[in-house]
């Protein structure tokens, strides 16, 4: 086999720049399709290319992805899945660990890619599309897409706590964006019988937990799970229940559904695409 060999195309001669040309095909979000190019894995007409300024006449030229042919889409195939604990977001995993795209149907839609994070343990509605340029516009910050979690924190929060997180918190990678949070019901934890002896003798140790809801419109790493920890409330579970204008309704956990074309209609009005 012959050695492919690596060039920076002309930025001028070719009308669509590759990243965005591969994201509107469904190779990958914007940014993944970034790094498919400076990792070697995407070639035109048979030539490797890493500079992220070149472009590519789609109509002309040849693109493929690790030897795959990529072509725009007439359509693009969009699913949510309500993700069970226990599962990467990711396409893949080195380590042979479960990841997410093991429970949708990957091999009949290629380039189909879940939209955004949802971490290890944290449950709830999981998008995937073959649209990256939507992808890429519903997680851009500029849109402030919402999404709604549901936790249980240990302990019982405040309205002052509720309010330092709808007023912002500092976390280590900058202020946060006001979110909307609304204090649901406390209910008493199930000791064991270690933890009732630690109850009655430190006053400091919870005895109950209580639901809240959270709005925000970033997607920072662990970010709901980051607040609640700074107003001093350990999350003990996490779901995702809205992403923008979808729901998971009474999806099943662990199981898919395809979007219909009115809930794409409003999805990409949500970021006025």
């Amino acid at each position: 086999m012959s050695r492919k060999r690596t060039s920076n195309l002309s930025t001028e001669a070719y009308p669509m720049r590759l990243q965005r040309f591969l994201a509107r095909a469904g190779a990958a979000s914007r940014r993944g399709s970034e790094d498919l190019m400076t990792a070697g894995r995407v070639t035109v007409n048979g030539v490797v290319v890493t500079e992220l300024g070149s472009k590519v006449r789609p109509e002309h030229d040849e693109v493929r992805l690790d030897g795959r042919l990529i072509t725009l889409r007439d359509s693009h195939t969009f699913l949510i899945l309500y993700k069970p604990a226990g599962y990467l977001t990711t396409l893949d995993d080195p380590q042979g660990r479960p990841t997410v795209c093991e429970l949708v149907p990957g091999s009949e839609h290629p380039g189909l890619f879940p939209v955004g994070r949802l971490d290890y343990n944290t449950t709830g509605l999981l998008l995937f599309t073959t649209d990256g340029e939507l992808a890429h516009q519903l997680l851009h910050p500029r849109h402030h897409v919402p999404k709604r979690y549901r936790a249980l924190v240990d302990g019982v929060l405040s309205e002052a706590k509720a309010e330092q997180l709808r007023q912002g918190v500092e976390l280590y990678d900058g202020l946060t964006v006001p979110a909307l949070v609304e204090i649901g019901a406390t209910a008493p934890k199930t000791l064991t019988a270690r933890e009732r002896l630690r109850a009655s003798e430190d006053r400091t140790f919870s005895v109950e937990t209580t639901t809240v809801w959270l709005t925000i419109t970033e997607g920072r790493k662990r970010q709901v799970r980051r607040m609640l920890t700074h107003v001093g409330h350990e999350v003990l579970a996490l779901e995702r229940e809205a992403f923008g204008p979808l729901e998971l309704g009474d999806l099943p956990q662990g199981q898919w559904r395809y979007l219909t074309v009115e809930e794409v209609a409003v999805l990409r009005e949500a970021c006025r695409l």
